[in-house]
């Protein structure tokens, strides 16, 4: 996206200040944003800092520029919560072109090889059909040469802008659902649009490909909309240009509860926790197991404070991470 660009979408001055205005700088909390397509998630975080009137926020997970949907962004000390929502699976929603590959496995690459028209009008939906069944499941998937994974410390995608000849190694990903929801006939090409769900790490644009490849007409990835991380869901996200964060803040107990494991303490055990003493832990532990097994609880006051994070060793729970009192506080009264 272009400087020039960038600058007509931002607020102006006074919109900014008076948004800031709404949530207290030291409000922690996540908010749910739906990213518009040409802007990269470091543009929806660089607006969102103006906003809350912090630098601290982050996300969990990239969205490509051209990519739309839900980005999940931390405020404050809500950042030590993107590290557990990162690699929740996701749903996506996408539109997969089939009779031409391209160079980064989407519509934003140079075109490699284009199939006849012929080929691509004889694809059976029986095909169509084999081919996803193949791509569903516990699959090896070989990422795109033009991701964001590292390579001795540098991304991918610079490495081939460099150009470089990038070979990523294939890891294993699990497809859950991968439903075929229409098909249409474009220009020479068939357009498949899609709903996947799948394990962090998957990559979109690399289903496409392969499906293409294993249909041998090529194919690539032409829209790509995100729909779910977890348990969050983009119908409870805020479009980026309409951002009000005061307003879309969600607690850090609240935020906390719905990714790990919840632990409610007791008046002095919150106190003995923010001293930095281990408990005894006899009340019974609430977990739907959507973090894994490893991760930590959500240690929360009588009041509903996120007092941080614990981890359980027999009888006892130590904290592995403090949430400051003052600062879960501001988001909590927001």
């Amino acid at each position: 996206m272009s400087a020039d660009i960038e600058r007509e979408t931002e607020p102006n001055d006074e919109t900014s200040s008076r948004n800031s205005a709404r949530v207290h700088s030291t409000a922690s909390g996540l908010l749910l944003v739906d990213k518009p397509q040409g802007w990269t998630s470091h543009d929806a975080v660089a607006r969102t800092r103006r906003l809350a009137g912090t630098r601290k926020v982050g996300h969990a997970g990239t969205l490509d520029p051209m990519a739309t949907g839900l980005l999940i962004l931390g405020i404050n000390s809500s950042t030590r919560l993107l590290t557990f929502i990162v690699g929740l699976d996701k749903e996506y929603l996408a539109t997969i072109r089939l009779g031409a590959a391209t160079t980064t496995d989407d519509a934003e690459g140079e075109e490699l090889s284009r199939a006849p028209e012929a080929s691509v009008a004889r694809i059976e939906p029986a095909s169509v059909a084999a081919g996803i069944r193949l791509l569903t499941g516990a699959i090896s998937q070989q990422p795109s040469a033009v991701s964001a994974i590292k390579v001795d410390g540098k991304r991918a995608y610079a490495r081939v802008r460099d150009g470089e000849d990038v070979q990523l190694p294939s890891r294993p990903v699990t497809i859950c659902a991968f439903d075929l929801l229409s098909s249409t006939a474009v220009d020479g090409f068939l357009d498949l649009e899609v709903r996947v769900e799948c394990s962090s790490g998957t990559y979109i644009r690399a289903l496409a490909r392969d499906l293409g490849a294993g249909l041998g007409v090529g194919g690539h990835l032409t829209a790509l909309r995100r729909t779910r991380i977890g348990p969050f869901r983009i119908e409870n996200a805020q479009p980026l240009a309409e951002l009000d964060v005061a307003a879309g803040l969600i607690k850090p107990a609240d935020a906390a509860t719905r990714v790990l494991g919840r632990l409610d303490l007791t008046e002095q055990q919150a106190i003995d926790l923010g001293h930095g003493k281990r408990i005894e832990v006899t009340a019974a532990v609430e977990d739907d197991g959507t973090a894994g097994a490893a991760a930590p609880l959500a240690a929360i006051a009588p009041g509903g404070r996120l007092v941080g994070l614990v981890e359980l060793r027999g009888t006892q729970a130590r904290t592995v991470i403090n949430f400051p009192p003052d600062e879960t506080a501001a988001g909590e009264s927001s």
